[in-house]
């Protein structure tokens, strides 16, 4: 059996640090223990995405027993999973139907809406809205769609959030019986999903061909370590059984490849996202391209 090991040894890694930062910082400082707790946080979730697609196990059942409980809280593994494999149907991305991921609305929807929700949205398009808001906005959105769903029958989505409720219970009663503060790891895992939102925020734009949705940023720094070179999107997307350590050969060694393949849809950083889009909306919230009779 495949055993990726650079994958399984990060997952024990991040534990083993989640652990340390709830038992161990605390008692040092608990200034350095929520940052702490919060990126161990949004690495397991990048470790849940590496699990999706079949790391470390050529089995994804063994990765998943591993990667089963959110440590976020917010969102159960298997809506996640589910909502992501949906998300990677290249041909919708995009779609506010469609595609789960999108924050892009239909624009007879955006007409719609009363005015506070289209400001808040509109914020919710700036970076650093996305980053303050942005996990209350799409957990609201999130849970309402699953919940329409529940409401129609779908015993999947149920089953998603049954599942979800006992490893939660357990993560919130090792977090109570730690020296960190229950509201000291609510806010942990409140800032664990804003970092996670820099990742998601322009992953992906309108655009008339497919191939062309999907963001480069050539960033090698903190944030595409947490993120597990998922920065280099477009690699991601041509190649999903790729493991996160291999992106950066592949990307780098075929630059130019990929940058025509993706239009050159491309930012040089993570530095160069907050500079341009940090106060100043990429995007519209309706889709642009949308039809619209």
């Amino acid at each position: 059996m495949r055993v990726e090991w650079p994958t399984l040894l990060l997952i024990a890694a991040c534990y083993a640090a989640w652990a340390a930062a709830l038992f161990l910082l605390p008692g040092v400082s608990l200034a350095l223990a929520v940052p702490a707790a919060a990126l161990t946080i949004a690495l397991q979730a990048s470790l849940q995405h590496e699990v999706i697609h079949g790391h470390p196990f050529s089995e994804r059942r063994l990765g998943e027993i591993l990667a089963f409980p959110s440590l976020n809280l917010a969102i159960p593994y298997l809506r996640f999973r589910d909502t992501h494999l949906a998300h990677h149907m290249d041909a919708t991305l995009t779609d506010p139907y469609d595609d789960p991921e999108t924050n892009y609305l239909d624009p007879a929807v955006w007409r719609a809406l009363p005015g506070w929700k289209r400001r808040v949205l509109e914020v919710n398009n700036t970076l650093l809205g996305r980053m303050a808001i942005g996990p209350v906005v799409a957990q609201i959105s999130f849970m309402a769609a699953d919940w329409r769903l529940i409401r129609a029958g779908d015993g999947r989505v149920l089953a998603g959030w049954l599942w979800h409720l006992p490893p939660t219970a357990a993560i919130l009663a090792v977090a109570a019986a730690s020296p960190m503060p229950l509201w000291a790891y609510l806010l942990s895992a409140y800032l664990a999903i804003s970092i996670l939102k820099i990742r998601t925020f322009l992953e992906h734009q309108a655009h008339v061909r497919a191939r062309a949705r999907t963001v480069i940023i050539e960033d090698r720094g903190l944030l595409a370590f947490l993120f597990l070179n998922n920065n280099l999107h477009v690699v991601h997307h041509m190649h999903p059984k790729l493991p996160w350590y291999r992106l950066p050969r592949i990307y780098f060694n075929n630059r130019e490849k990929y940058l025509r393949r993706n239009d050159g849809y491309r930012y040089a950083s993570y530095a160069e996202v907050f500079r341009r889009h940090f106060l100043r909306a990429k995007d519209p919230v309706p889709h642009p391209l949308y039809p619209d009779p």
